[in-house]
């Protein structure tokens, strides 16, 4: 059985040494879609319940939402975003749509394989109506 779980949030990034319009400072509305598959847990019928799901991922989300998604070695913009006081989170890595499934999977990974009726889940996150990434993760 598999459940889904869609989240929403708006940030801003860019594409450093990228050879296209994405190497400048852009937002994205994001949308993520979660799917988790397993099987239902005989005494509550569910898989995981959706709001154990939202809980799990809610901090992340507060963390990007209305955020800068900012490389690390990006070092001017992330001193500007310092002086200006600006909401941002500083990653060691390209801010790709990727890297960034890469990063929530990495996030949800630990509390997931604590589940023992768990078998693998997916990270799905839109950058665009267009574009996306998807990482599928192994549990077992």
């Amino acid at each position: 059985m598999k459940i889904s779980r869609e989240f929403n949030w708006e940030m801003a990034h860019r594409l450093m040494e990228h050879s296209g319009g994405c190497q400048n400072v852009h937002g994205h509305s994001y949308r993520m879609t979660v799917d988790i598959t397993g099987d239902p847990d005989p005494a509550t019928g569910m898989v995981l319940d959706f709001a154990d799901v939202a809980e799990l991922l809610k901090p992340l989300i507060n963390e990007l939402d209305h955020a800068f998604l900012c490389e690390a070695r990006d070092a001017s913009l992330i001193a500007f975003l310092k002086k200006e006081n600006m909401k941002h989170k500083i990653v060691p890595f390209r801010t790709t749509v990727e890297n960034l499934c890469t990063y929530v999977a990495d996030a949800l990974k630990p509390s997931l394989s604590a589940r023992t009726r768990l078998t693998e889940f997916s990270v799905t996150i839109h950058e665009t109506a267009r574009n996306a990434g998807t990482v599928t993760v192994k549990l077992k």
